[in-house]
């Protein structure tokens, strides 16, 4: 009994051994995460299961318990700028604006003269939206909010602004609005005008206008339109970030076909010249005088023998009468110098241009010069130098035109007109690649469809 009872006790001491070396071999395989030694009752409670191992279960481990976090509260967002905007009405100035935005008298007044240096601020026009940004709300302060910036759109291209800079004044800047820029085609059939159906081919009206003008030189519009000629266009839109048109212009090619005849122009810039007009032989479209020098009139009376309406009898008729509504502009035929200006007997307030050593014109039965104009003034090809009228013998408003060579009276509309810039060289090369890149992508687009347009058009 003694040695049975001997070897259970050391049976119990070798068990007891080997669950502490087990014990502290965990200990390192878990890199040193320290338990506490067995105690006596520990090494007592194994003593037990070593001898009757059918009492010991094994026991669950304890589940982890989730890390108690501290409840934090929200974070308000920051305060916002806060903007009010306000649209010019009839008679209001910048500062009455600024003023019943609720910005001081003070700020007002520094953001005014900063604008100056870009904008004059009389120049403000009812309709324009002026947006004014200031600093937080501060609700519980008995300060004024701070002014941060204020912001006019001019138009869709262009917006004035003025900032509170790091030393608490006022800087003011024009910013240019970033537009994108397409080619637009557009054609029709004329049918009661050009101009009237060009607008609803969807032309706007200055693209339109540079369009005649671009004719004018080879085209009499009051004998040569007729109902069924067709015509075409093609310009330059751009559009701003959300697709709303900003402007149109220039004009980059139009034809027209006139009784089966076509006449085509292309805008081209020679290099170290101005921009103009082209036809396809590389021909500027400019003669030393215009067709017509008046927009929208109608031919009256022409050149030759006629009865005078007021004297009765059979005269002869040495210009072109155009009729058209008094106070219509009237445009110089051609770059020259004013030799006369005034009144002069029958011809009323009448005008005398000499454009070279061969070719004058004349304008007569005027209601008035316009402003500069006078003997020994150079003026340029289409420049406005009077107004339609019926002074001096005539029995309406109307413009009485002359073309003179050598000091005497032809034919207005018969007179074969000596052409302008012909290209040649280099330059006529260029025009030449640019007309056949600008045709291609015409053919690629349908009436009324757009297409990036190229940079040097």
């Amino acid at each position: 009994m003694r040695l049975r009872k001997r070897g259970v006790a050391l049976l119990t001491l070798a068990v007891v051994a080997g669950l502490y070396g087990a014990i502290r071999v965990g200990e390192i395989s878990a890199k040193r995460i320290m338990h506490p030694a067995p105690t006596a009752l520990d090494l007592a409670d194994a003593r037990a299961r070593a001898a009757n191992p059918q009492w010991w279960t094994a026991e669950p481990a304890p589940s982890p318990q989730p890390l108690a976090t501290a409840s934090l509260p929200d974070t308000p967002p920051p305060p916002a700028p806060v903007q009010r905007t306000l649209v010019v009405s009839p008679g209001d100035t910048l500062m009455d604006l600024l003023r019943r935005a609720g910005v001081t008298s003070a700020d007002a007044q520094d953001a005014i003269d900063a604008i100056r240096a870009v904008f004059d601020p009389r120049s403000i026009r009812p309709g324009n939206a002026l947006t004014v940004t200031f600093g937080p709300d501060d609700s519980d302060s008995a300060t004024p909010p701070k002014l941060i910036k204020v912001s006019l759109p001019l138009d869709s291209t262009r917006t004035v602004e003025v900032r509170r800079d790091a030393t608490d004044g006022f800087d003011a800047s024009n910013v240019a609005q970033p537009l994108a820029h397409e080619l637009v085609r557009a054609q029709g059939t004329i049918r009661s005008s050009l101009y009237e159906d060009g607008i609803a081919a969807g032309i706007p009206a200055p693209i339109l206008s540079e369009m005649i003008h671009a004719f004018s030189y080879d085209v009499d519009f009051q004998r040569e339109i007729k109902p069924g000629d067709r015509f075409e266009a093609a310009f330059t839109r751009y559009v701003d970030g959300q697709g709303r048109v900003a402007k149109s212009g220039p004009l980059v090619y139009a034809s027209l076909v006139l009784a089966g005849r076509r006449l085509s122009v292309y805008r081209f810039q020679p290099k170290g010249g101005v921009a103009d007009y082209f036809n396809a032989k590389g021909e500027s479209v400019r003669k030393a005088l215009l067709r017509t020098p008046i927009d929208g009139a109608r031919i009256t009376s022409g050149y030759g023998m006629r009865l005078h309406p007021i004297l009765g009898y059979t005269v002869m008729h040495k210009g072109v009468d155009f009729g058209a509504p008094t106070g219509t502009p009237i445009m110089a035929a051609g770059a020259g110098v004013v030799q006369m200006a005034g009144l002069s007997g029958n011809y009323g307030i009448y005008i005398r241009v000499k454009h070279n050593s061969e070719y004058s014109t004349a304008y007569a039965h005027m209601s008035r010069i316009a402003a500069g104009i006078h003997v020994g003034t150079r003026v340029r090809q289409g420049e406005v130098i009077g107004y339609v009228g019926q002074t001096g013998l005539a029995t309406g408003p109307h413009l009485y035109y002359e073309v003179l060579v050598d000091g005497k009276q032809i034919n207005p509309l018969s007179v074969r007109l000596p052409t302008g810039v012909k290209l040649a060289g280099t330059e006529l090369k260029t025009f030449d690649r640019d007309k056949i890149e600008v045709d291609r992508e015409l053919a690629s687009l349908p009436s009324a469809a757009t297409k990036t347009a190229r940079a040097n058009f």
